[in-house]
């Protein structure tokens, strides 16, 4: 009895040891198994790559659906052939961690879409994070747009998308970082307008053609941007501008030009026919660059100027020293005055406020197209029509000489964004 029972007691000690063993051991494999997911969680915090559809078929949105599973339900058969993109999708936490939890040192600016901040990524990259605000006039369709669009555009005078992320109610976009920010904070500040001397400006001007021709032309799309301006034109570290900010772009088919109800875009660098009757076509991307051409050449706005004395717009004042034969008088002061160093060549001057006011004439078929204007630009033996008269401008005189008499001009001289619904 004495040695069954020892017996039984050592059987005991060992199963009761067997147990411990195997618990402490499975909950080792179950520690190790967290760490390991956290691990990669923790080192992967930004995911694969997200499928889109082609942007010309991605018609339906709703943010309720898993971003890798969003599509034109009624297209689906169709778009299983359509070509598909990656956009890179953030982890939320990221992006706070990024931007000190989107700290108001870290916020460049405001606009439409809502807050920019600044950021660091893993790794040290920085970054430019878009935060569509809950407030924001623009909304869930400008986001879907630009993501659409831009993430299918490579050009060096575009600003590149990284890519995005959703979260709850959270949207937000992630460009590479431009180190000096946006066009306007240059050239409508006197004391920073002196670091853009002549040369700076005319290589911006050619940037931004670049950029606007292969938005119209070269790239697989034909793309209206419908909101070009200098808050919109972004700075790299040498000056070398990236068109930016495509909430508001539209694909364009074949058709010369097309309607819209709803006429988004800043007051000062519409195009007559779009602000009026809500046509737009390149033609009107045309229009904003050359407001864009002559606020570089001037180092004004379009808006609130004043000239002998009266309140005009700087399209109004150009027009006005070119048929007095004095447009190199259009010169901004910072630069004419020697200002950034490096002089500025006469025939550029007079050339870019030529091809500017051809840029602006009022009828869009008057105007060039981006192909012909910057060979008109690069091309200093290119021969360059004369301008008629602007948009907006009551005066109908012709260009290039003087005129006798008293001159007058009204134009509009707003220059807000703005969404307007119209009754046809």
């Amino acid at each position: 009895m004495t040695l069954t029972a020892t017996n039984g007691d050592d059987s005991s000690r060992k199963n009761t040891v067997l147990a411990v063993v195997l618990s402490l051991s499975g909950v080792v494999l179950l520690a190790l198994a967290a760490f390991f997911v956290w691990d990669k969680l923790f080192r992967n915090k930004v995911a694969n790559p997200v499928r889109f559809q082609s942007p010309q078929r991605f018609t339906s949105f709703d943010s309720s659906i898993p971003l890798n599973q969003v599509q034109d339900r009624k297209m689906e058969d169709e778009t299983r052939h359509s070509n598909e993109l990656n956009v890179t999708l953030f982890d939320f936490n990221t992006i706070a961690f990024s931007t000190d939890n989107f700290a108001n040192l870290a916020k460049l600016g405001e606009g439409g879409f809502g807050p920019v901040y600044k950021g660091e990524l893993d790794g040290g990259q920085t970054v430019a994070v878009k935060r569509l605000s809950k407030f924001s006039t623009q909304g869930l369709d400008e986001f879907k747009n630009e993501v659409m669009l831009i993430a299918r555009l490579q050009h060096v005078n575009l600003v590149r998308l990284l890519g995005c992320c959703i979260h709850g109610e959270e949207r937000m976009l992630v460009y590479e970082y431009m180190e000096n920010k946006s066009l306007d904070n240059f050239i409508f500040d006197k004391a920073r307008s002196a670091q853009l001397n002549w040369s700076k400006r005319f290589n911006i001007i050619l940037g931004i053609a670049r950029g606007l021709l292969y938005l119209h032309q070269d790239s697989r799309f034909k793309i209206i941007h419908r909101d070009l301006k200098a808050g919109n034109i972004l700075l790299d570290g040498d000056m070398n501008p990236k068109i930016s900010d495509f909430g508001v772009a539209r694909i364009f088919g074949d058709d010369t030009d097309s309607h819209t109800r709803k006429v988004v875009g800043t007051y000062g660098y519409m195009s007559p026919e779009y602000a009026m009757d809500g046509v737009f076509s390149v033609k009107s991307d045309v229009f904003s660059f050359g407001v864009l051409v002559l606020e570089l050449v001037s180092g004004r706005k379009n808006r609130g100027m004043y000239s002998s004395g009266e309140q005009t717009s700087l399209l109004s004042h150009a027009w006005r020293l070119w048929r007095e034969g004095n447009a190199l008088a259009l010169l901004d002061e910072a630069v004419a005055g020697g200002g950034g160093g490096g002089g500025y060549s006469r025939s550029e001057v007079l050339r870019c406020v030529q091809v500017g006011l051809l840029c602006v004439q009022e009828r869009p078929e008057d105007r060039p197209h981006m192909a012909a204007v910057f060979m008109m630009l690069g091309n200093l033996s290119a021969v360059v029509p004369q301008p008629r008269h602007p948009g907006f401008c009551s005066d109908r005189g012709g260009g290039g000489g003087s005129t006798d008499g008293e001159w007058s001009s009204t134009c509009t001289v707003n220059d807000v964004t703005v969404t307007i619904v119209e009754g046809r």
